[in-house]
């Protein structure tokens, strides 16, 4: 999978740009605070519905616009027509398209025009490493359901169905917990509830352990102090009761008091161990990092296996969160994959090399893209660097 095609409009300080991506290394450069990164925002909102940085009406729209517009083409390698991982091959040319006003949204892909954002999201393949991707690990447990949800809607097709299914019975359910409806009212949503979930969590645990491997290996490239790495999933109830639907049944009355459903996928973690240290709260700061990254590259490479085609990888501002050995170890991996990336920072990262040789430059300035020395007022899209 590549894009081949970027256009932005009305996001953060872009009134209107595009962006012809090559199909392996980007690099977009620019002083701190240009827009590079809303580049990036921009492929994230349309393959996660939202962006790394935030909500749409938090800032994203550029100001005195309505709502901002993107629009993406890109080769879809997963078409059938694909030979391997990152061929970079023939699939089928996808086109989407999204425009967002902070409050409604419309959106249209390969010419129809949808009804569910997750529809949109789940077309293009997307894995972004930023600065506040260690929260993927030292953070709360939604953003790790996320990273799950996400892998699964991509190669599991009956996924993304029962997950609605879960959590239009989810909301039900809650919504007769707040008004503290009759117990025989609820059970008919724990029926519901237990149907869609019980699947839905082992479809969760059954990927986090395909996943294993890919960031084992992942990790012991980047952070061989760690030790061996192993995932554990954590279902959302306690494992002495066999089934959800027990636990349910156990929570029921709580649950009338409290209100809300405490027990289910809804509030499902995962955790990650290391051999080498007593837990992730040991983790420093720069090892939480590398280990989003390999948790994060891992599901890339395992989407490559399951799909026999690799999701784009924007990494964000890579000289300052990785240390120059571990840039080249990253850019290496990723180059010997055929992968598209994109990568943004403020000057050439380490593993590169010079010249622009083996990949297109791009560079921001005063919310326009181009050449550097070509850079000017009157410049309305974007060109690379030969």
């Amino acid at each position: 999978m590549h894009v081949t095609r970027l256009d932005i409009r009305g996001l953060r300080r872009f009134a209107d740009i595009r962006l012809d991506p090559a199909p392996g290394i980007n690099l977009i450069t620019g002083e701190n605070g240009a827009g590079k990164t809303s580049v990036l925002e921009a492929l994230h909102l349309m393959a996660y519905g939202r962006s790394f940085r935030g909500r749409v009406r938090d800032g994203l729209i550029r100001v005195g616009d309505p709502a901002l517009e993107i629009f993406v083409e890109w080769q879809d390698g997963s078409s059938g027509t694909a030979q391997g991982p990152g061929n970079g091959g023939t699939g089928r040319l996808r086109r989407a398209g999204l425009r967002h006003s902070g409050q409604d949204w419309t959106g249209r892909l390969d010419g129809r025009e949808v009804d569910q954002l997750g529809d949109l999201c789940a077309a293009l393949a997307v894995v972004s490493f930023e600065p506040g991707s260690h929260a993927l690990i030292t953070g709360g447990s939604e953003s790790r359901r996320r990273y799950l949800d996400w892998g699964l809607f991509h190669v599991e097709p009956e996924f993304l169905a029962l997950w609605r299914r879960y959590a239009r019975a989810l909301k039900q359910r809650n919504a007769l917990l707040k008004r503290h409806a009759r117990a025989g009212e609820v059970e008919a949503w724990d029926r519901e509830l237990a149907e869609a979930g019980e699947p839905l969590g082992r479809y969760r645990q059954l990927y986090l352990e395909s996943l294993q491997p890919h960031v084992a290996g992942l990790a012991r490239d980047l952070a061989p102090a760690l030790g061996e790495v192993t995932l554990e999933y954590l279902p959302g109830w306690r494992r002495d009761q066999l089934s959800l639907a027990d636990a349910l049944l156990v929570a029921r009355d709580r649950d009338l008091a409290a209100g809300h459903t405490s027990v289910g996928p809804h509030r499902a973690d995962w955790r990650i161990a290391f051999t080498g240290i007593p837990g992730r709260e040991a983790l420093s700061r720069g090892q939480a990092k590398l280990t989003a990254l390999a948790t994060l590259l891992g599901q890339a490479e395992h989407h490559a296996a399951a799909r026999q085609d690799w999701p784009v990888v924007a990494l964000d501002d890579l000289a300052s969160e990785l240390d120059r050995n571990h840039q080249q170890r990253v850019l290496e991996r990723l180059r010997a994959s055929g992968a598209q990336v994109l990568i943004t920072g403020t000057e050439l990262p380490a593993g590169l090399g010079a010249a622009n040789a083996g990949f297109r430059r791009f560079h921001v300035e005063h919310g326009l893209m181009g050449n550097p020395e070509d850079l000017a007022p009157s410049v309305p899209t974007a060109r690379s660097a030969p």
